[in-house]
């Protein structure tokens, strides 16, 4: 009985199959990667680029403190921003495998009971099946089918799957943006620890400084002057404490989050003065930035997904063809519902023609290209954004570098005036201003400095991640024997 039916069927579902096979032409745009104008090489460098770059070398190799590289460790193994990311891929893949599913028939299973009295007074007369009751028991399996012949489906599956890219994209940004935030975030807690540990060590100097004068004035050789004004130059020392250990608390409490942890204290390894930059960094071809930097891929993912949304829309204006079908069995007693005379099936092809939906296609077919328009400009600014970022870090890391060259000159100079100026005061030959002046300019000329050295190790890791650098997956095992440098 089965093998009739298929067999009266067969014809049916070789024209299906037929279309299926003839339905390759997609009315979409194919896509093609708009241009985008690169530099010859990046503004503050000079010569030909080379291919080499930062961003190919891996993050615990650019980042040696082995202290900074556990947090970047428990960093990416524990913070919350990276799971999010990583969950939205997941759900991105479900969606594309959602949207692929369509392209294939629907079939399932559906049974039920139906029970139906006739009516004796209904118009026309329903003649000897007036007034009886009649039930039936029914099972089988249904099948829907649309079939994709001019794309559109097709369209919404490249759409979906370029999605899906596109957060696999975010996640890597997310990771690389995370090594960098650590990075930074580390970096600016050796700087305030550095500008702690000067604090410190100047007002001891004050506070000896104190003594000093308030002896002198007990002894008769000195004045209530000069004594109120090393206590003054004391007190303004001493202020600045509290608040750097302020600054540091709240920098530890950001890090935690960062590391997925309660607020709390942070390791260190090395001081800010043994952070060194390597005296060449290679940034690499600008143009290969595109196919470096995370935002800029998937913002163009983005791209590649809003041109399918057009293709999909543009479809819509043109016929949709449909298979519906039934094979299962009907039987009036349950027991008898498995048996070859109840067989029942059913085969429907239909096809569906828009003539008029109030402009409705038209308009969604121009909004999936306005879409288009809005991705092409989101793609072609994140390229022009990541070429700045990455000129705004080299200017800086260049510009600080000269400023830490001349600040150290000053740390030097003042120093020596400091003592120069304290041998006039013990010779009687100036009085105790110059003696605060050279002091209060040390001090501040020692900060500076410091801040200069931090701001300058975070221009490097945010060149690290302009460049696209800092995603590549940490080897283990053998993996990392093999690629530790040879000694």
């Amino acid at each position: 009985m089965t093998r009739g039916i298929l067999a009266r069927r067969s014809p049916l579902l070789a024209a299906a199959v037929a279309a299926t096979l003839v339905g390759g032409c997609m009315v979409g745009p194919k896509y093609q990667r708009p241009e985008v104008p690169a530099p010859p090489n990046f503004r503050g460098l000079e010569g030909p680029a080379a291919a080499e770059s930062l961003a190919d070398v891996p993050w615990w190799q650019v980042f040696d403190d082995p202290a900074l590289q556990g947090l970047i460790r428990d960093a990416i193994a524990a913070n919350y921003d990276l799971r999010i990311a990583s969950a939205r891929v997941v759900e991105a893949r479900a969606q594309a495998g959602v949207a692929k599913s369509f392209l294939f028939p629907q079939i399932g299973v559906a049974g039920g009971y139906n029970a139906q009295q006739v009516s004796r007074l209904s118009e026309p007369s329903q003649g000897t099946a007036a007034g009886k009751t009649y039930q039936n028991w029914d099972l089988g399996f249904q099948l829907s089918w649309e079939i994709d012949l001019f794309g559109r489906i097709r369209s919404q599956k490249q759409a979906a799957f370029a999605r899906y890219l596109a957060t696999e994209e975010g996640r890597r940004g997310v990771l690389i943006t995370l090594v960098g935030d650590v990075a930074s975030n580390y970096f600016l807690l050796l700087e305030l620890d550095r500008q702690l540990e000067i604090a410190r060590s100047t007002l001891k100097l004050n506070d000896e400084t104190v003594r000093f004068y308030e002896s002198r004035l007990q002894g008769g050789v000195s004045n209530r002057l000069e004594v109120d004004q090393a206590v003054a130059n004391r007190a303004l020392t001493a202020a600045a404490i509290p608040d750097f250990e302020r600054l540091i608390v709240l920098e530890e409490n950001a890090l935690s989050i960062l590391l997925g942890r309660l607020p709390g204290p942070i390791a260190r390894g090395s001081g800010l003065g043994e952070h060194q930059l390597p005296p060449r960094v290679p940034t690499g071809l600008p143009a290969a930035l595109l196919e470096r930097r995370p935002d800029v891929v998937a913002a163009e993912q983005l791209l590649v997904a809003s041109n399918a949304d057009v293709g999909a829309a543009k479809a819509l204006f043109f016929p949709s063809i449909s298979l519906t079908g039934l094979l299962g069995t009907i039987s009036g007693d349950f027991s008898n519902l498995l048996k070859a005379d109840a067989n029942v099936w059913s085969l429907s092809p239909g096809l569906f023609q828009p003539l008029f939906q109030g402009g409705r296609i038209r308009q969604n077919y121009a909004a999936a290209k306005a879409r288009f328009d809005q991705a092409l400009a989101e793609y072609q600014k994140s390229a022009l954004n990541g070429y700045r970022e990455v000129a705004d870090a080299l200017v800086t890391i260049q510009k600080l570098a000269e400023v830490g060259v001349e600040q150290e000159k000053g740390v030097v100079a003042v120093r020596d005036a400091s003592t120069l100026a304290r041998l006039r005061y013990d010779t009687g030959l100036s009085n105790y201003l110059e003696v605060l002046i050279a002091d209060q300019q040390l001090f501040q000329q020692q900060l500076r400095l410091a801040q200069t050295r931090g701001e300058e190790l975070r221009a490097f890791a945010q060149l690290y991640r302009a460049l696209g650098g800092g995603w590549q997956p940490e080897p283990t095992g053998a993996a990392a024997t093999a690629s530790e440098p040879a000694k």
